[in-house]
């Protein structure tokens, strides 16, 4: 169990489409408890497995308290008025910008037990599900910012000092 690094903007693992989960074993077990370990940190809402480096279908999330994961992960409903909402992303830091969102949605996916899990919500946890599985299909949250957000978030990327 450990609190891994998170890749940052830049990192090939970030834009590729995460493999499925075809088994659960002692990898996927330490998988899990580390990206649990990882997003307990203050101020995390979610990591997804390439934010740690790992290309397969995971996320965990914490949101009011409320620590878990999913695997195979997939956004099945989403509802609502889409609506532009503050977000930030851990693998580019210090950037806050607008993203698009649906209000309430709904992911399915399963535990390391192989039951269905599902996971449905409003606000924070209805945008965390989506940034997450954006994520593991390799999309960063810059892409669902307008042309001109999208332009101002590059430029402060460039201008970083962890770029």
């Amino acid at each position: 169990m450990a609190v891994r690094p998170i890749r940052v903007f830049g990192d090939p693992v970030l834009t590729a489409v995460s493999a499925p989960i075809e088994k659960i074993d002692d990898g996927v077990r330490a998988l899990v408890r580390d990206l649990l370990d990882t997003v307990e940190l203050p101020g995390r809402a979610g990591v997804a497995a390439p934010q740690i480096g790992v290309g397969l279908r995971a996320f965990s999330y914490n949101i009011d308290g409320d620590i878990g994961y999913v695997l195979n992960p997939a956004l099945v409903e989403v509802s609502g008025e889409p609506e532009a909402i503050g977000e930030g992303c851990l693998s580019v830091p210090g950037l806050w910008h607008d993203a698009v969102r649906y209000p309430w949605a709904k992911v399915v996916g399963m535990d390391l037990d192989g039951n269905e899990l599902v996971l449905e919500g409003e606000g924070l946890l209805a945008q965390a599900l989506q940034h997450e599985t954006d994520h593991l299909d390799g999309m960063l949250y810059l892409k669902r910012l307008t042309p001109e957000e999208r332009r101002i978030a590059m430029r402060e990327i460039r201008e970083s000092d962890w770029f």
